[in-house]
C-alpha cells in the first residue's frame, strides 16, 4: 500500500524510531493477518493496460467500486488515486496495478472471504466497462511505452529515482504484481526469529509461486522474471539482508539500517516533496536539504519505512512480499504458507532449525536459483524443491495447530487453504511451468492466450 502518511509527534531522537517498532509488539491474542495483492487490468477488445482516464479507465473502475459497493475515495490534487473502507484499502501502483490491502483479519476464512468480495467487485464492475484483471507475476508483453503513470506524486519521483540505479527499477514499478502478507511479532525476540526464518524462506516462496516466464513478448528462460528484476534493482534497499542473522541483531539495528536507506520524499500538505537521494539523519539534525531547518514527524518515518524494498521487512509488523501474483485460488495460499508457519511458536523454532546453518552465500544463491529454476534450483546440497516440501508441511501443522473453524463451522481448519501449493509441490510444476506448456501446446505460441483464459 502506498497511501500516505501524515501527522504525529515531531522525532527528536533515534529512540524514537526505535520505540516506533517496539509499539507493534502485540500479545498473541491480537495477531492478525493482513493480505495484499495486486492485479493487471486490461481492456478486453485491445488487450491493453488500462489507463487512467476514460470509459474503460482505473478512474471508471475506482468510481465504480466506490459508487456501487460503498468505498470512500482517497484523492491527491484532485485525483482519484484509491478507496478505503473498514480497515481495508485499493490503491493504485505506479503502471494501474490494482492492490488491495487487506484489513487486519483474525483468520485466514476472512481472509479469503475478503478476497473473494473484492475480486467480485472488481469483476462486477470491469465487465460492464469492457475490461477485466489477471494475476501475474509479470505483464507478458506489454513495453514501457505501454503502460499508463499513475498521478501520484511519490511515482513520479520514484521513476526518476530508478533511471538512475540499478537496471530493472522501472520494470518492477510498471509491469510486475505481487502478493505479500504482513504478520504481527509479540516481542523483540520474536521479530528477530520471525525476520530470520521469512528471509531465509522467502527463495522457497518464490519458487513455490512463480509465475513470470514471459517479458516482452518472449520466454525468458527463467520461471519468475519478477524475482529477477528484484535482484538488480537498487542495492540499497533491496536483497537479503545478511545482517539481520548477525549477533545482536534487533529493533535498533533495524532503525539504523533504515535510516541510511537514502530518500525518496517527504510529505506535506498534500504534496510530496523531492528529497531524493538525501539521508534521513540529516533529517533527524534539521539538516534536510529539501526542508532546511526542519526535523521529521514519525509519520515521515512510516513513510521512509515504504520505501525499502528488500524479500522480507519489519515495520510494526513483518511484510512477507517476495512472491509472483497469481490465480484467485493462490491468493489466499500465501497468507495461509506463511500464517503457519510464524505463528506457532512450535513450528517457527522448526522453521528456525530448517534454515539457521545456511550462510549469507547460500541463501542469496537460492533467491538466484528461486527466480530461474524455481523447484529445481539447488544451492550446494540445499535443494528447493525438498525445502519447499518440508515448509509445506510446517505451514500444514502450524495451521493444524490453530484449529481455527470457518463461520459456519463446515470446515474445521485452515489447512485447505494449502491445496494449490500442495498441487504444485506434488506435481513439481509451477504455474510458470503451466503457462509455459499451455502457451506452447495448446495456444501455438499466442501469449494474448494468456489474458484470455487465465482471468479472474
Amino acid at each position: 500500500m502506498s497511501i500516505p502518511q501524515s501527522g504525529g509527534e515531531p522525532v527528536e531522537s533515534f529512540s524514537q524510531l526505535v520505540t516506533y517498532f517496539e509499539s507493534g509488539c502485540k500479545p498473541k491474542s491480537q495477531w492478525r493477518i493482513g493480505t495484499e495483492h495486486e492485479k493487471f487490468g486490461f481492456d478486453t477488445q485491445t488487450l491493453a493496460p488500462l489507463a487512467y482516464d476514460g470509459d474503460c479507465s482505473i478512474t471508471t473502475l475506482l468510481e465504480g467500486l466506490r459508487d456501487r459497493f460503498g468505498w470512500d475515495a482517497v484523492t491527491e490534487a484532485g485525483a482519484l488515486i484509491g478507496l478505503k473502507k473498514d480497515g481495508a484499502n485499493v490503491s493504485l501502483e505506479p503502471g494501474g496495478q490494482v492492490e488491495l490491502s487487506g484489513a487486519p483479519l483474525v483468520s485466514l476464512h476472512e481472509t479469503c472471504d475478503e478476497v473473494n468480495e473484492h475480486l467480485s467487485q472488481v469483476r462486477d464492475v470491469a465487465r460492464d466497462m469492457g475490461a477485466a484483471f489477471i494475476g501475474l507475476g509479470a505483464a507478458p508483453f506489454w513495453y514501457h511505452h505501454d503502460m499508463p503513470l499513475m498521478p501520484k506524486g511519490r511515482y513520479r519521483l520514484m521513476t526518476d529515482y530508478m533511471r538512475k540505479t540499478g537496471l530493472f527499477g522501472l520494470n518492477m514499478m510498471y509491469r510486475t504484481c505481487t502478493v505479500q502478507v504482513n504478520l504481527d511479532y509479540s516481542d523483540e525476540m520474536d521479530m528477530v526469529k520471525k525476520l530470520r526464518v521469512a528471509l531465509a524462506l522467502q527463495p522457497i516462496a518464490t519458487a513455490l509461486f512463480a509465475n513470470s516466464p514471459f517479458f516482452e513478448g518472449r520466454d525468458t528462460g527463467i520461471l519468475s522474471v519478477r524475482s529477477r528484476f528484484w535482484r538488480d534493482l537498487d542495492p540499497d534497499r533491496t536483497g537479503m539482508l545478511p545482517f539481520v542473522f548477525d549477533e545482536g541483531f534487533g529493533f535498533e539495528a533495524w532503525a539504523d539500517y533504515a535510516l541510511d536507506v537514502p530518500m525518496y520524499f517527504v510529505y506535506r500538505h498534500g504534496r510530496y516533496i523531492d528529497a531524493l537521494g538525501q539521508s534521513f539523519r540529516d533529517f533527524l539534525k534539521g539538516k534536510l536539504p529539501a526542508l532546511p531547518g526542519e526535523k521529521p514527524l514519525i509519520s515521515d518515518w512510516a513513510d521512509h519505512l515504504t520505501t525499502i524494498f528488500p524479500e522480507a521487512r519489519a515495520k510494526q509488523f513483518i511484510e512477507m512480499r517476495g512472491v509472483d501474483a497469481g490465480p484467485w485460488r493462490n491468493l489466499c495460499a500465501l497468507p495461509a504458507f506463511w500464517t503457519g508457519i510464524l505463528y506457532s511458536q512450535t513450528v517457527l523454532d522448526e522453521a528456525w532449525d530448517l534454515v539457521r546453518n545456511w550462510d549469507s552465500e547460500t541463501r542469496e544463491g537460492l533467491r538466484i536459483a528461486a527466480s530461474q529454476t524455481a523447484l529445481e534450483g539447488q544451492v550446494r546440497d540445499v535443494k528447493i524443491g525438498e525445502c519447499a516440501k518440508l515448509a509445506l508441511d510446517l505451514a500444514e501443522a502450524g495451521l493444524r495447530e490453530r484449529a481455527i473453524p470457518s463461520a459456519a463451522g463446515m470446515i474445521q481448519d485452515e489447512v485447505h487453504f494449502l491445496d494449490s501449493l500442495r498441487d504444485i509441490v506434488d506435481s513439481g510444476h509451477t504455474l510458470a511451468d503451466d503457462l509455459l506448456h499451455r502457451v506452447r501446446d495448446d495456444w501455438d505460441g499466442d501469449l494474448r492466450q494468456i489474458f484470455v483464459n487465465c482471468c479472474y
